[in-house]
């Protein structure tokens, strides 16, 4: 009676070594398919937002003159959105935009009544923007709530810019349209200044040491710090570019009204905290991209814009953003949760097949 020969140790060896699992460099699909919503999923909201506006607004939402509206009405947003988004990307939320916005734009009209010219006094302007950046760093720094320091700074610039005003405005600042009412090829001012402002700040952040420094101590500061670079200092950074970001922003909004106020609209604070959100930025740092920051204030001007021309009272756009950033919010933890879920059970799969 033949015998069978004996297995061979191939032969023998369980189906369950064959079994394909992920690797690092693996990615399931579905968690890839998260990660695409979270990364360019605002570009498809816009594109959507468009075309509905496109029909329902027809025929006179989609036209250059109305498209240069929207830019027009979203440049404010997306300047202090610019400053939100990259004092959040450091590990900061800085509240006191409002206030640096009004502090820098009535130094500018004071010293602009006084006879000194438009470039001199748009350098001060901007350097108190700078300041007040570097005083909340440093007070920051001390161990205090980043946001608790800036509600002060707030309130406390409030007050000085109406001190320097007197209580009322700086009219007739006429010498400022050159960045605010006028127009160069069609194209208004404010779209130029903030396509100048993103194009660098996106190449500072993706490019350079410092940059990419800035957004390592908005993840993980105390690692940072291990690694021996000095992550205080980029803290402070953080904060200085929000302040730059706030005073350019009152300074091209005092531009396109050609009057500095002391006023510090809380509006300037919440439509730039929805079009961060909007674009996906982590609120606890270290992740985020400004060119989705800017999308996220065009998506906001044109809801506005659309609303507008269907004859929808103003209240109801104020409506949609508030339900846009709570929606924002909502997706953004659904998103980080749903992939560490997949990606711990990849990594548990792939420690169960190599132990079998």
């Amino acid at each position: 009676m033949a015998t069978s020969a004996p297995a061979s140790p191939s032969d023998a060896a369980p189906a369950a070594t064959e079994t394909v699992v992920p690797t690092g460099t693996d990615m399931p699909r579905d968690v890839a398919l998260l990660v695409f919503i979270r990364d360019r999923g605002i570009f498809i909201l816009w594109g959507l937002l468009l075309l509905f506006f496109s029909f329902w607004c027809s025929p006179y939402f989609a036209t250059w003159t109305n498209a240069m509206l929207v830019a027009n009405a979203a440049a404010i947003t997306a300047i202090f959105a610019a400053g939100v988004g990259i004092g959040v990307m450091t590990g900061v939320l800085d509240l006191s935009l409002p206030g640096t916005a009004a502090f820098s734009a009535c130094v500018l009209g004071w010293l602009m009544t006084h006879g000194w010219s438009v470039w001199p006094a748009l350098l001060v302007g901007m350097i108190c923007g700078a300041v007040v950046g570097l005083v909340n760093g440093l007070i920051a720094l001390r161990g205090f709530n980043p946001i608790i320091v800036t509600i002060g700074t707030l309130s406390a610039l409030s007050g000085l810019a109406a001190v320097i005003a007197g209580g009322y405005t700086f009219p007739g600042l006429d010498a400022l349209t050159f960045m605010g009412t006028r127009r160069y090829l069609t194209v208004p001012a404010p779209v130029y200044i903030v396509a100048v402002l993103f194009v660098i700040g996106t190449v500072f952040l993706t490019r350079t040491r410092d940059g990419i420094r800035l957004m390592a101590v908005g993840g993980n500061a105390e690692a940072v710090r291990r690694s021996g670079i000095h992550s205080d200092r980029y803290k402070v950074l953080g904060f200085v570019v929000s302040g730059l970001c706030a005073a350019l922003g009152g300074i091209v909004s005092t531009a396109l009204t050609t009057e500095a106020t002391p006023e510090a609209s809380p509006s300037i604070i919440f439509n730039a905290l929805t079009a961060v959100a909007l674009a996906g930025v982590a609120l606890t740092g270290g992740r985020g991209s400004l060119p989705r920051v800017l999308v996220g204030a065009l998506i906001l001007a044109t809801i506005a814009n659309g609303l507008t021309i269907r004859g929808v009272q103003p209240y109801w756009a104020t409506v949609t953003t508030g339900v846009l950033l709570l929606a924002s919010l909502a997706l953004e933890r659904f998103i980080q949760r749903s992939v560490s879920d997949r990606l711990m059970s990849s990594a548990n799969l792939s420690v169960h097949a190599k132990k079998v």
